[in-house]
């Protein structure tokens, strides 16, 4: 109980609103269970003005009302549970509140409290919402760690019958498809011939399948003796010239020696100076 005591002691008060003008009403007796109604107030003659503050200190909240001036205490409410006994609305109109007084004594009493402003009544409504909203869940944390085997525990784990599915990009193809392979350029005899290095230049051109280079022709080939590359791109000397090649050429240079003799004789009639 002692310890109680002194945490209690060390809990500080907060101060959650603050409305500077609030007007206090005389509540008749309630003759049934239906909700109050501010008509039935004298609005027009309240009991007292003030100002008032909403302070909490640990889970309870406090209702004051005070002088504007000096900020004496006029009456306070102390609030364990909202919406509950201690706070209730009236049935005909937003401005206005039913509050619980009580003084140190232990006597209690039923006071009606109306605001000037709609605003001001909103504000009063949701600073005691939102302070026992905080005492709930200061409850529940309290209770998970009080208990923590007790709390919601996570399956990751697969269901019975349950699969997923992974979908990685470029990794399976569909059944009935083949890659996109380049062939390579078929050479000279159904070989096939690699491609130059980037960047440099072919030593030798690579005919369309099919065709003979005509300056190149082909070399014998002997029995046992394996076709390669080097043999189909060396180059073959030329066939040497017929005899009727050779005559032809000549034959050329006799006419052209021909006709220089003739002509020295066409000029022999004249005198040469």
């Amino acid at each position: 109980m002692a310890a109680m005591a002194a945490a209690e002691e060390e809990e500080y008060e907060a101060v959650l609103c603050v409305k500077p003008a609030v007007h206090v009403y005389r509540v008749p007796p309630r003759a049934s269970n239906r909700g109050y109604r501010a008509a039935e107030w004298q609005l027009d003659q309240p009991a007292w003005s003030g100002r008032l503050r909403i302070t909490a200190k640990g889970k309870i909240a406090y209702i004051k009302l005070e002088d504007k001036t000096s900020g004496e205490l006029f009456a306070q409410a102390p609030v364990e549970q909202f919406p509950g006994i201690a706070v209730e609305s009236v049935t005909d109109s937003s401005r206005y509140f039913v509050i619980r007084i009580e003084d140190g004594n232990g006597r209690r009493a039923f006071i009606g409290v109306g605001f000037v402003d709609r605003g001001d009544a909103f504000d009063f409504n949701v600073a005691l919402q939102d302070h026992f909203k905080w005492v709930r869940q200061q409850s529940e944390l309290a209770k998970q760690a009080e208990n923590p085997d007790q709390g919601p525990k996570l399956d990751l784990g697969f269901k019975e019958g349950q699969t997923i599915k992974l979908n990685i990009a470029n990794m399976k193809k569909k059944e009935g498809t083949t890659g996109n392979t380049r062939p390579r350029p078929a050479g000279l005899g159904g070989l096939s011939l690699l491609p130059p290095p980037p960047g440099g230049k072919s030593s030798a051109s690579v005919c369309p399948s099919g065709e003979r280079p005509s300056s190149l022709s082909t070399p014998a080939h002997l029995p046992g003796t394996p076709i390669t590359d080097s043999l189909l791109a060396w180059p073959q000397p030329a066939a040497a010239p017929s005899a009727a090649a050779a005559a032809d050429v000549w034959g050329d240079f006799a006419k052209a020696s021909g006709s220089a003799s003739n002509q020295a004789q066409a000029n022999a009639g004249w005198v040469q100076f």
